[in-house]
Order: C-alpha cells, then structure tokens, then sequence
C-alpha cells in the first residue's frame, strides 16, 4: 500500500473520529439535563458561592452534571459564578442551563399592613438574601436616619406599601436605599402641596394616614375618618383614636402578638407616648405601615363638620358619625350593647 493511501486512510479515520466526537459533544451539550417533573424551579445561589456550591445547588435538578460541567468549563462559567436566583425550566439542555444561570432573575417582593420595622425586616428577610438582622440594622443606622430626617419611631413612614421587582441578592443597605428612592417618587411636589394644605409633613401625614387605616378597612369610609381626626387636631383636641391605645399596650407591653379587640375605659389612661386619649397631637410615629388608600385619604380628606365617630351596628364595617357629643353618646351607648351581647371580652 502506498504512502498516499496509507495518509488517506489515516485522514478518513481521523475525520470520523472527530465527527464521532463532535456528535457526542453536541449530543452532550445539546440534549435535555434535568431532572426535575416540575415545569420550572427556581435556584439561589448565595453571594460569595464558589462553582463547588453551585454544583450542590444543582444536584438535585441536573442529570448528568459532568455535561453541566463540561459546558460551564468551555464558557468559563465555573470560574465566574453569579449570585442571585436563577430559573430553570423542564428539559433544559447543558447549554441552555449555564446561560440561564448567569442570568439574575429579579424577584416581585411584596409587603403591607406591617406595625413596626421590625415586622418589616422579617417580611422583607424572608423573600430575599439579606436577612432581618442586617435589615433592621440598616433601617435603624443613625446617620442615614439623620440625614433623610427620620428617627427610629417615625422611618416605617419611609416604606411604601407595594409590589416591587428586585434582585434576590440584594444586601440589607441597597435594599434600604431603593425604598427611600421610592418614598421620594412617591412624595412628589403635588402630594407635598397636599399635605402643607392640611398642615401636615410628609412624616405626619403618613402617621395620620396609619390611624386612618386602622380606624377602618372600608376604602370609601377613610376621607370622611381623615376629615374628623383633621378637625380634631385644628380644635387642638385630643385625636383619641383607639387604635393609638392598642399600639401603646402592645409597644409598652413588648407584645405584639397579642389581638386586642376591646377597649376599656382604663385602658384609655394608659401612660404611654402613643395614647392619644392621654397626649394631644399626632403619636410619635406610625403605629402601622398604612395602604395608600389610607395616605389618599388625608391627603384629600372629606371636608365635614363631624368631631365624633364609632363602629356601626347596623352597617358592620362602617361608623356612625357625629357632630356633638350628645348625639356621639347615644351611638356609643348603642355599640357598647352589642358588643356586650356579643360576649367579646378582650
């Protein structure tokens, strides 16, 4: 056999081989690698995870990682991991699965009706990296709190209840940081005119607004609600909002888990920041995080006459409202019945 074929030969030989390979490869590369029976998942990767992390996150998801590894060797994925949280679909190939994780997917975090920062912290925490420790250290942290004009009772005020789209892996600060960005888009100078109108700040309105909110879950009840507890503090009176009360037995009591339905006439000689049956003027913060119905709502409160109001009995949900303190007496008297034959204690 001549040199010529015996080189012929040998190319053919190698061609196929590569050819072979090359299909194998592709095949490798290519072909589904999951595991899962769900139509997707997500995975977190935690900041600072090295490629060996990685591949103990993905184990119970991949079916071949030595094809997961092959590709992430070739694209220099195992030498550049991305934190955050990833997701994976049902019959992703190798490919696919090293492209999807080096691309961050942000998460709708949710939050409302939160009483203090410190539920806050928790709720946030558990829908990201960041947890509530770090949290709440940041919110506390006095030098952002002096130079944004806050203070530790009142910078719940600076939580916007709503949904927004953030990266899993956000820390404790920059998350803190996006919420006072929000707080200012929401503020704007027309809310602001608003506010200024009715003799509040920003800060006080949202203190307001969180009674307002806890006064009543009816959205077309609140103006009218805000427009009493306007007229109560232009008449230098006293807010006396029950629902000051049960934030202060709870703040003074450092029990917030407990439900308090009912209160007593001595609970309104409680002596505490936060009773306004006892102080006059606005509490010293929120006692809850309020909806932005509730904001809306002092910021363009019904204009009325009414100085007294209490919970309906004929329109559950609702209060009946008052001018004088005669006519207010007769539908407390009114409530106080029902809910003695209603048997609620507490």
């Amino acid at each position: 056999m001549s040199l010529k074929k015996i080189i012929t030969i040998a190319a053919v030989v190698l061609i196929t081989l590569l050819m072979i390979y090359g299909f194998v490869l592709l095949n490798q590369i290519f072909s589904a690698n999951t595991k899962f029976e769900d139509k997707e998942v997500y995975v977190y990767v935690p900041t600072d995870s090295k490629y060996e992390d990685v591949q103990k996150i993905l184990a119970p998801y991949v079916e071949k990682m030595d094809r997961f590894d092959l590709v992430a060797n070739k694209r220099g994925y195992d030498d550049n991991v991305i934190p955050g949280r990833f997701l994976l679909t049902k019959g992703m190939n190798s490919y696919a699965l090293v492209k999807t994780m080096r691309l961050n997917s942000a998460v709708k975090l949710a939050f409302n009706n939160q009483e203090r920062v410190e539920d806050l912290a928790g709720r946030v925490g558990s829908q990201i990296e960041a947890d509530s420790v770090s949290l709440l250290k940041s919110f506390k942290d006095s030098i952002f709190l002096k130079e944004n004009g806050f203070n530790e009772d009142n910078v719940i005020a600076m939580f916007i209840p709503n949904t927004y789209e953030i990266y899993w892996n956000t820390t404790a600060v920059k998350f803190r940081d996006k919420m006072i960005k929000e707080y200012r888009n929401f503020w704007t100078k027309e809310r602001i005119a608003k506010a200024e109108k009715q003799g509040l700040t920003p800060v006080e309105a949202t203190t307001l607004a969180s009674i307002v909110h806890k006064e009543s879950v009816k959205k077309d009840e609140r103006p009218r609600i805000a427009g009493v507890y306007l007229n109560r503090l232009r008449a230098g009176m006293p807010l006396q909002a029950d629902p000051t009360v049960i934030f202060a037995m709870k703040k003074k009591s450092n029990d917030f888990e407990q439900v308090i339905k009912r209160v007593f006439y001595n609970d309104l000689t409680t002596s505490h920041p936060y009773n306004t049956y006892m102080n006059t003027g606005l509490p010293p913060g929120p006692i809850a995080m309020p909806d932005i119905t509730a904001l809306e709502a002092v910021l363009n409160p019904e204009k009325n006459d009414y100085i007294y109001f209490c919970a309906s009995v004929e329109r559950f949900g609702y209060h009946e409202f008052a001018v004088t303190l005669e006519e207010h007496n007769k539908n407390a008297k009114k409530y106080s019945e029902w809910i003695n034959s209603q048997g609620v204690k507490r």
